[in-house]
């Protein structure tokens, strides 16, 4: 777009996280880039409850969750309602491409995360963003 704001793709993020101080970190990094952090959660079955009762268009989320069911599970089921998870994690599993848009690595800057939320958006728009360190992309599924 030539001229104004383009159109905001993410709006609002689920952020997923056992890390209380890196869930506060996220949060206030999020909310201070202009999104709506929908909730906060540190597990599987409490983010899915969110996607239940909330519209989410990002789900920010630790591979390794309390609970016994991980990030990636959160993943297949967030894709099957259409709501695309980028990882925030120390280690980027191998099925993360089969599951997610990307993986950011940690740590991050608050920088890093704000420049990684928009590459998302220009990813999910058909644009091949320019990844800050430390962020992987993945090819998005074809519907």
């Amino acid at each position: 777009m030539l001229f104004g704001k383009r159109k905001q793709v993410v709006k609002r993020i689920l952020v997923v996280e056992d890390e209380p101080l890196t869930a506060f970190d996220n949060e206030t990094m999020i909310e201070s880039a202009g999104y709506e952090v929908v909730a906060t959660r540190d597990n599987v079955a409490d983010a899915l409850a969110t996607l239940d009762e909330h519209p989410v268009d990002l789900i920010l989320a630790d591979v390794k969750l309390a609970g016994e069911r991980s990030g990636i599970e959160l993943a297949r089921e967030a894709g099957q309602r259409g709501v695309p998870v980028l990882f925030a994690t120390g280690h980027c599993p191998p099925e993360a491409a089969a599951v997610a848009i990307g993986c950011l690595m940690k740590p991050y800057s608050d920088k890093v995360l704000k420049d990684a939320i928009r590459a998302v958006e220009e990813h999910l728009e058909g644009r091949n963003p320019k990844l800050p360190k430390g962020l992987e992309l993945f090819p998005l599924a074809a519907s």
